[in-house]
């Protein structure tokens, strides 16, 4: 029988399941556990779908539970899926001098969608070295808090949260409190926000940052900002926007509440805040408990959340530059414009309409889930929306509903995480892989809306 050839989008969505089953099995080997401790296996597949999803929510303590070999596990499948199956499976082929075929050539070429397949297989490297790079900075940065208080045991600490901060994981080792011990600690805060916010600019802003520099010291001028990739203008525009208004808004709303910011002094209450913010986007690390904050405030952190990072990058959500676009297409309606402009860019509508897509389908599944989680669980709507809403965007923030899930409710947030962490991007890819083969002009016809 002629074998079926799997696309890109199904390899994507069966690399994950595959990498969450294996997880799943690995944490229930009895040494993937401490002495004394138990794990059954609802809970061993919720904390693997957590970790190759990066997400950060757990039904257990991830540091109390797992011996050296379950953290290792936890901490390879959280490298697997922030860097994702594409790219990890290049640096395997590589590692191991196997030839890369064209075939896997159009795979990366897909997963990346690019337009070429020159070069694909350095830049897949260039990936890695990325990576690394950052998370042994991230790790250095830790090493100054963590080994002073562990001992040998903060290297290991060190190691485990810079690449969970970097994947925007947001596990952590150090009982279940996430960071709010060190709420005011200067180095542990600004070495996350580093991590945070470098993996969720995406790769691509990396390499055009990279060709201005090269450009500049090669010319000696300065970079004419009209030749400057239009992605780079967009991304650095809204990670900086909603950084600084998610800042701003918990500190109108929350600085006079004595269980978030009100007993801190203003340097720190800012601290918590920027914290906050960038922690939103999908990062799940945390220095002040998510169920302290006020409703008011945990509605623009539902926002946050659902807008993530930005495209390419490490960072879930439907991304800074899906929403961008959408609000670009407004206005152009409003004004009348047929076409979308932004920054004296044209704007295909092919593009327009994947992120029409792209929304939808996260905002339809978190719809319907959050129903679903409802009718199972019967907990309070907002820490039921903030937690599915934390999943769907692979954020990892919970208001305290996660330890308490039933066991279908952990089945649900389960799937929620896998959506999220596949959904987009497998609507993104189905969008750009299939060629038409041809359109059927029919008649047109109106009708009446709004």
């Amino acid at each position: 029988m002629r074998r079926r050839k799997l696309t890109t989008t199904s390899i994507i969505m069966l690399g994950f399941f595959l990498g969450a089953l294996l997880g799943t099995i690995c944490l229930m080997l009895p040494f993937s556990v401490k002495q004394g401790q138990k794990i059954n296996v609802l809970d061993a597949l919720f904390v693997a779908v957590s970790s190759v999803c990066v997400t950060g929510l757990s039904t257990v303590n991830i540091g109390q539970t797992f011996s050296a070999f379950g953290q290792v596990v936890i901490l390879f499948l959280i490298q697997f899926g922030g860097l994702g199956i594409v790219t990890f499976t290049t640096m395997v082929l590589c590692l191991f001098r196997r030839r890369i075929t064209l075939s896997e050539r159009m795979l990366i070429q897909n997963a990346y969608n690019l337009d070429t397949l020159s070069g694909l297989v350095k830049l897949t490297m260039r990936v890695m070295k990325v990576t690394l790079c950052l998370e042994g900075i991230g790790a250095v940065g830790y090493a100054f808090v963590f080994i002073p208080e562990y001992g040998v045991r903060g290297i290991w600490y060190s190691i485990f949260h810079a690449v969970s901060a970097f994947c925007n994981a947001g596990i952590d080792l150090l009982g279940g409190n996430s960071f709010c011990a060190y709420a005011d600690n200067v180095m542990l805060n600004m070495t996350t926000i580093f991590l945070i916010v470098s993996s969720g600019l995406g790769f691509p802003v990396y390499w055009e940052i990279a060709r201005i520099v090269s450009r500049r010291l090669k010319r000696g001028c300065v970079q004419d900002t009209r030749k400057v990739n239009l992605q780079l203008k967009l991304v650095l525009l809204a990670t900086v926007t909603l950084i600084f208004i998610g800042m701003v808004l918990t500190l109108l709303f929350e600085y006079d509440n004595p269980d978030t910011l009100g007993k801190m002094a203003w340097p720190g209450k800012v601290m918590a805040a920027l914290f906050q913010s960038v922690t939103l986007r999908t990062a799940g690390f945390a220095t002040i408990p998510q169920e302290y904050f006020r409703p008011d405030s945990c509605m623009v952190y539902l926002v946050l959340m659902f807008i993530g990072g930005s495209p390419a990058g490490t960072a879930g959500g439907v991304k800074t530059v899906t929403v961008i676009l959408l609000f670009a297409s407004l206005f152009a309606h409003i004004k009348g414009r047929k076409d979308v402009i932004v920054m004296h860019r044209r704007i295909a509508e092919e593009t327009i309409r994947r992120c029409v897509a792209i929304v939808t389908f996260s905002f339809t599944a978190l719809f319907v889930l959050t129903a679903a989680l409802l009718a199972v669980q019967g907990s309070e709507f907002l820490e039921t929306m903030y937690e599915m809403t934390s999943a769907i965007a692979t954020v990892g923030l919970s208001r305290g509903l996660t330890s308490a899930l039933n066991p279908v409710g952990k089945l649900l947030v389960c799937l929620t995480m896998y959506l999220g962490r596949i959904g987009p991007i497998t609507l993104a890819l189905a969008f750009n892989y299939q060629k038409p083969t041809g359109d059927i002009t029919c008649a047109e016809s109106k009708v009446i809306v709004g």
